[in-house]
């Protein structure tokens, strides 16, 4: 399995012939290496409303037949904007043909700006998102603050890989994702939601350098790794 980062929250994972997609914000994103009309999926997997999430899910699940996954609210939008979709709410799971996905509890908020009429669009609860891959358990935190639920990770879930914001203004920032860290106890820890947007500056390699019990990794956009 191949996993890789393409600043803010994107991520992309390559797994049996299929290729997931998480919050693939790439116009508008000073940090990534994509394209968005480029880039290819089967699956897109949305953590929350927000525009820096949703990004250009619309162009790429049409070019791409995707299925779109997230809560109940963003399967409900975007079926009636003509995408393939597939509803979930926080603890529940499903098993795809790529692994099982479980939504996760983040405190954060979720909506959707739609800048012709200036409304907000009510997109449900924000999420996590936990994914059981080819035998690893991978963990998007995706836009949250610290809560002590987070915990109860570690205590069911052995966790390989989690990506976690460290941006701070809008979600955790370093400290507090050092902390979550170590609450969650995965191996191997990223950071992401940071240098995206002015408020959002932070130094990844300093918080990488800081963790206590996972392995850090700062990783480029566009660079992989295999898990």
């Amino acid at each position: 399995m191949k996993i890789s980062f393409h600043g803010h929250s994107v991520v992309k994972i390559q797994t049996g012939g299929k290729t997931i997609l998480i919050d693939p914000f790439i116009n508008g994103n000073s940090t990534t290496d994509l394209k968005a009309d480029e880039v290819e999926a089967d699956y897109i997997i949305l953590s929350h409303g927000h525009n820096d999430h949703v990004g250009d899910t619309v162009e790429i699940a049409k070019r791409s037949n995707a299925t779109v996954i997230g809560t109940a609210e963003i399967a409900t939008y975007f079926g009636w904007k003509g995408l393939n979709t597939h509803p979930l709410n926080i603890g529940g799971s499903f098993k795809f043909d790529f692994g099982t996905v479980k939504l996760t509890q983040a405190f954060h908020s979720s909506s959707y700006t739609d800048e012709e009429s200036q409304q907000l669009i009510y997109m449900g609860m924000p999420a996590g998102i936990l994914l059981k891959i080819e035998g690893k358990t991978i963990y998007h935190a995706a836009d949250t603050s610290l809560y002590s639920d987070m915990k109860l990770l570690k205590e069911f879930e052995n966790i390989d890989l989690a990506f976690l914001p460290i941006g701070d203004n809008f979600t955790m920032g370093p400290d507090d994702a050092l902390v979550a860290a170590e609450w969650i106890g995965a191996k191997m820890v990223v950071p992401v939601h940071y240098n995206t947007f002015p408020v959002i500056e932070q130094d990844p390699h300093d918080f990488v350098s800081r963790l206590k019990s996972a392995e850090g990794r700062v990783l480029t956009p566009g660079e992989e790794i295999e898990l």
